[in-house]
């Protein structure tokens, strides 16, 4: 392409071809609609986002993709959630239904337990969206969060209209994280990928350090409790704390209470527990533990388990 042409490219016109839409015969199963096909998606529209539920990346992009499903539904465009599991759990069909239900995931769901349409599209993230044409052909991608506007802009050019962009009001674990002042990167719990792990005796922990107390198992991929009274401890600068965690499964659900520098969190709980800092872990799932509403600085999380059986995968932070 030319200068001449780059300065006389139209801005209102979508952008160029990245390839074509790969087939989704991968899918290992479908929730919310019959097999869906290249050749039966060619006239309309389509955004493929992969995602797994337990994501907080993608939780945050939620509240868009399930606003632009809702409302350009009448022009034809068709949302499809390819999930690909990260953690063991996130294969149980089971556990997939859950948590599209309570999440309002009505949009057709392609079940990727083997990773064939991951690897179709070359595809490497959570959350990941590719923008189809009416032709089949990508025409635009976006990895991570954020660039909302630009996205839909581009849905707009491809359906030849225009319009405000959707609002949304996202609450909870769906709320965008405040970029400003998080300082906390994710962490796994599994000896193959965790950073920062602190021997028990150690001194007070430094910022994104975390270390356990009780009696534990440190797995490849997570962290399991064999007797009850085991904690977690996290040192953390992050307005919001999550844990993926989940009993064993077929397990009974694990009680547990939180402290936030050995207080109550009282106003700075998360959803999933109460201002006495208690909750239960009942499913395999992303847990909200502290939402802080004030300054931000940097706090120490613990996290004592009731009864033992909890298996902790992750931390993330918002």
């Amino acid at each position: 392409m030319s200068l001449r042409d780059l300065l006389h490219t139209d801005p209102a016109a979508p952008p160029g071809v990245e390839g074509r839409l790969p087939s989704l015969d991968g899918a290992t199963g479908w929730l919310n609609s019959e097999p869906l096909t290249m050749q039966g998606l060619l006239g309309s529209v389509v955004l493929v986002q992969f995602w797994t539920y337990t994501c907080i990346n993608w939780l945050r992009t939620l509240p868009y993709t399930r606003a632009w499903a809702e409302r350009y539904a009448a022009n034809g465009v068709v949302v499809i959630g390819v999930h690909t599991p990260e953690f063991p759990f996130e294969h149980d069909v089971d556990n997939v239904r859950r948590e599209a239900k309570k999440m309002r995931v009505d949009y057709p769901i392609a079940l990727d337990n083997d990773y064939a349409i991951w690897q179709a599209f070359g595809n490497r993230y959570w959350p990941a969206l590719y923008i189809v044409d009416a032709e089949g052909q990508i025409r635009h991608h976006r990895f991570g969060e954020g660039d909302y506007t630009r996205t839909e802009e581009v849905v707009q050019q491809l359906l030849g209209i225009s319009e405000e962009p959707v609002s949304v009001d996202a609450e909870g674990v769906e709320a965008a994280a405040d970029w400003d002042t998080l300082e906390s990167p994710e962490n796994y719990l599994g000896y193959e990928r965790t950073e920062n792990f602190e021997s028990p005796g150690a001194p007070a922990l430094s910022v994104n350090h975390w270390a356990l107390a009780g009696d534990w198992t440190v797995e490849r991929g997570m962290t399991v409790l064999n007797e009850a009274g085991g904690a977690i401890s996290y040192r953390f600068h992050a307005r919001d704390l999550n844990v993926v965690m989940g009993p064993a499964a077929g397990g009974p659900p694990v009680p547990f209470r939180v402290t936030l520098d050995g207080q109550e969190p009282g106003a700075a709980h998360g959803v999933d527990v109460d201002e006495r800092g208690e909750g239960t872990v009942a499913e395999q799932r992303l847990y909200q533990l502290i939402r802080q509403p004030g300054r931000v600085t940097d706090r120490t999380l613990e996290i004592a388990f009731l009864a033992p059986g909890v298996e902790a995968y992750a931390f993330t932070f918002g």
